[in-house]
């Protein structure tokens, strides 16, 4: 949708959705995570905020705000040992993706896919499990050095 054509209530909705939701989980994470001397926190972003595409303002600027969150959050929180992260997918294979992938897997969707499928180098969109496999590293200890990073599982479509 052009951003001129975008609505109060889309852009209330997709910030209630995609910031409100990290913003109000992580302040109700963190006192918990500061008493027990630390902890992880994966915010769910997008490469939308990294690399926007047209016609999504609002949601690249709302998938932006939450890896700004994250930074700043990164920051705020290293001296009581919580690292924060936010998750960068690209589009996933799920019901969720606008026009949704199952739709995309059929014959008169294909072409309206193949375009934006072909800007992911590995040539498929991602799977829910490759965002499960990143968060388990992620959260993991071989990664208790990362903290502040918009960490994309995207295919190679940011490079």
């Amino acid at each position: 949708m052009p951003f001129e054509d975008s609505t109060d209530e889309l852009y209330e909705r997709i910030f209630d959705v995609n910031v409100k939701v990290c913003f109000y989980g992580c302040r109700a994470v963190v006192p918990r995570m500061k008493a027990q001397g630390g902890g992880v926190i994966l915010n769910t972003a997008s490469t939308a905020g990294i690399r926007p595409r047209p016609g999504l303002a609002v949601y690249n600027a709302s998938k932006g705000a939450v890896i700004t969150l994250t930074k700043s959050l990164a920051v705020e929180l290293a001296p009581h040992r919580i690292r924060v992260v936010s998750i960068c997918p690209v589009a996933t294979d799920t019901a969720n993706v606008a026009p949704a992938s199952l739709a995309w897997s059929t014959a008169p969707m294909k072409p309206r896919a193949a375009p934006f499928i072909g800007t992911i180098p590995w040539g498929r969109l991602i799977d829910p499990e490759d965002i499960a496999h990143a968060a388990v590293f992620l959260a993991s200890r071989r990664c208790r050095m990362v903290t502040g990073k918009a960490f994309e599982v995207d295919g190679g479509r940011d490079v």
